[in-house]
């Protein structure tokens, strides 16, 4: 009743969806190597595999592809990875139309000897919503507009009138470096269909380090038919180094360049090919391309095809696109607060659901951890894109409340791809059945603990239970009691919180023997901590210190990933008494965190106090809920929601990570956040908006007096009688209820 009260509205939440937010990878603007949100403007599905968007760099550290400062843009992918950092992978199938004389290279911005196919764009035309994108390439005098479908994507382009139009297809374009090898066939008067099989040769994720392997088919039609077509194929030659840095350098551009055009053929192979129509076309033409794709075989993309978009047009598929995000986005109805709010809300609730992406084809066939064929059964749905270092911490807790049958799939997802790999223990950075190694930690076992304490139903749980041990066993502190090295810090405080997950686990199941065991080594975050120097730092694999920088614990890499030690430093959630003790008490961890606090800078980007920027600190302004001044958890979470977000292109101060920047501001704007997944205690702060509410169970946050001055919690009350705690359980947030919280402009401290 609820979605159809805000359908019948004049307002839907597709409305204040702007996808232009965090689509900048610009470390310049950041102040950081890190850059920004690194999203993408284009048209996806919620969860969908496909992300139909525009490409303005290849390389780099850009991971989606598209940075809003390009002045350029060489095509439109159908797949692509959302706010990552490190060298970026997917943003296959690049559709370009152009006109003139053929070229078989993108090219290269701002390099005049490159001048490849890459068009200027016209930036103040350029449009992105929910489900949709388009913009205008003024060199070529034509508007590209994108949807999606879950599986899918269509490609609606406006031609001017030319004898000599085109729609090219460059089939091993690949964010972060190339495909290694592609297949094109034409099938009929108005298709083609073909693969594109991409390794760590070709660069990718982690500029191969990621060790991503996957193959992507897909089946293609045009709204013209094909009367003039024809492929280019570059000679690559026999040990050509092909990752991120060779495919972007001017070398291999010349080789490009110099590909061979092939017609009077009817398919083609070959390690660096592509595929072009030409046509007249008349003035205002439109052609639309309707594209299909699977990472299981060439039936499977034919399936998806005619499943999802066989039979329909541009417009059919973007207002099924827009439905399926309002009712996406209406798990969460907000009221009160600014446009501008609203409009980052929404935003960020809309990137908490583009990943992880369903991995299984309509029909339930999906690739495994073995790389073979597998047919999902009724538990669980395949998953990919697991950014378990970010998102255990934010993502995976709101998904537990808004979609827990997400967390369930992703987690057999994980169980099984331990299981069908033989490797028996959880990876913390999954992307397409990978083993990537990327970052520290065991994540999946948080989100493990996490789930299983809320009575979320487990595949397979002994299985999953029997990973989690081998995976602390594997990567942990078990050798030294501790992990040695220059971010020893981080990996010891990191194990020790999961291994407290398994403890809890290990207690639900009645483990009594490995429950004492890990929550022993639950404590290993103890070892850190030089009593001399009165804070956490990394050990040499002697048990001897690793030197004391001149900067102390502010400065970056010592002993942490991505951080310093201050900022590592009180990741002890699941013991926060304990360490509070070993600090020296209540009095000088509140002193000291107000300290941090109040060094930060107002714009919130990448800085060596609290970073907002980067995940390790995103639940320590909730400590002060647990050190008994919850008035400055109220302060400092409406200050970080009004000046680490905003409602433009560089309105996210780090990388969206996956959903895990997005999702903090998604609870910690409704009223909520949990500090310790494992631990079932949400922390309450003081909300942005005036009511929120969780529409699966009916959960209601009223925020009485709300105002930019009446940030202060006064009193609350849990369906009509008086709450005094400043927390909330799982449990009483999914049995529906209201919370009525009271604001004024000064703390309450009693």
């Amino acid at each position: 009743m609820l979605l159809v009260g805000l359908m019948a509205s004049a307002q839907r939440p597709t409305d204040y969806v702007n996808p232009f937010i965090g689509a900048s990878t610009n470390v310049d603007a950041a102040g950081a190597y890190h850059g920004l949100g690194k999203t993408f403007p284009g048209a996806t599905t919620p969860f969908g595999l496909t992300q139909v968007s525009p490409q303005t760099i290849t390389g780099g550290d850009n991971g989606s592809g598209y940075s809003s400062e390009h002045k350029t843009i060489e095509g439109f992918a159908i797949t692509q990875m959302s706010g990552i950092g490190w060298n970026g992978d997917l943003g296959n199938f690049l559709v370009m139309p152009t006109t003139g004389p053929l070229k078989t290279f993108a090219g290269k911005e701002g390099d005049s000897s490159a001048q490849g196919w890459r068009s200027h764009y016209n930036k103040p035309s350029e449009v992105a919503r929910a489900g949709y994108y388009s913009a205008l390439l003024t060199d070529y005098d034509i508007k590209v507009e994108t949807t999606a479908s879950q599986h899918g994507g269509v490609y609606r382009m406006t031609f001017p009138q030319h004898g000599q139009s085109r729609i090219q297809i460059d089939l091993a374009r690949r964010v972060g470096g190339t495909a290694d090898e592609e297949q094109v066939s034409v099938v009929g008067d108005h298709a083609i269909e073909g693969w594109m099989r991409c390794t760590p040769d070709g660069g990718g994720w982690g500029d191969g380090q990621g060790h991503a392997l996957y193959t992507i088919f897909f089946h293609a039609e045009f709204s013209r038919p094909l009367t003039d077509y024809g492929f280019w194929s570059a000679d690559i030659p026999e040990g050509q180094s092909r990752h991120n840095d060779d495919v972007a350098s001017a070398s291999y551009q010349q080789l490009l360049a110099k590909a061979a055009v092939i017609r009077n053929k009817t398919s083609l192979q070959g390690k660096h090919i592509g595929f072009f129509t030409e046509f007249a076309s008349e003035p205002g033409e439109q052609v639309e391309l309707k594209v299909g794709i699977s990472f299981v075989d060439l039936d499977g993309a034919r399936r998806n095809y005619n499943a999802e978009l066989k039979d329909k047009n541009f417009e059919q598929v973007r207002h099924e696109a827009r439905d399926a995000w309002n009712r996406e986005l209406s798990r969460i109805i907000i009221k009160g607060g600014s446009d501008d709010e609203r409009t980052i809300f929404y935003t960020a609730l809309y990137h908490t659901m583009i990943d992880p992406r369903v991995y299984t084809d309509v029909d339930g066939r999906y690739v495994g951890g073995d790389y073979k064929i597998h047919q999902s059964t009724k538990d669980f749905t395949k998953r990919t894109i697991f950014s378990g270092w970010d998102v255990f911490r934010s993502q995976f807790p709101l998904q537990t409340i808004i979609n827990p049958q997400l967390v369930t799939d992703m987690l057999g997802s994980l169980t099984s791809m331990a299981e069908q790999s033989g490797r028996e223990y959880f990876e913390r950075w999954e992307l397409l059945n990978s083993y990537s190694g990327c970052m520290l930690g065991n994540p999946a076992i948080s989100v493990l603990a996490d789930a299983h304490a809320k009575g979320l139903p487990i595949c397979d749980l002994d299985k999953a239970y029997q990973y989690a041990k081998n995976s602390s066993a594997k990567f942990g502190n078990d050798e030294l009691g501790f992990t040695p090295g220059t971010l020893g810090l981080s990996h010891t405080l990191e194990y020790a919180y999961t291994d407290w997950c398994v403890a809890q686990l290990a207690k639900a199941l009645g483990k009594k023997a490995d429950e004492q065991a890990f929550l022993k080594k639950s404590q290993a975050w103890r070892v850190m901590f030089d009593k001399q120097k009165k804070w956490f730092r990394p050990r040499n694999a002697d048990g001897t210190w690793v030197e004391w920088p001149e900067q102390g614990r502010l400065q970056e890499w010592y002993g942490a990933m991505e951080s310093n030690a201050l900022q590592q430093g009180w990741f002890v959630p699941h013991d926060v008494q304990g360490m509070v003790a070993l600090m020296g008490g209540k009095k000088k961890v509140l002193q000291d965190l107000q300290w941090m606090f109040e060094q930060t800078p107002k714009d919130m980007f990448w800085n060596v106090y609290y970073n907002h920027a980067n995940e390790p600190v995103h639940f320590v302004p909730y400590l002060f809920n647990q050190l008994g001044a919850p008035w400055l958890t109220q302060y400092w979470t409406r200050f970080i929601c009004a000046n680490a977000y905003k409602n433009q292109v560089e309105g996210l101060c780090g990388n969206e990570d996956v959903g895990q920047m997005s999702a903090w501001y998604v609870l910690s704007a409704a009223g909520i956040h949990q500090a310790c997944p494992g631990n079932t205690r949400f922390e309450i702060t003081s909300p942005v908006f005036d009511e929120a509410v969780f529409t699966g169970t009916g959960f209601t946050i009223r925020a009485h007096g709300q105002s930019k001055e009446n940030v202060y919690i006064q009193r609350m009350e849990l369906n009509g009688q008086p709450y005094n705690r400043t927390w909330i359980d799982y449990s009483d947030i999914v049995k529906g209820g209201t919370l009525d919280i009271y604001l004024g402009p000064q703390p309450k401290k009693k």
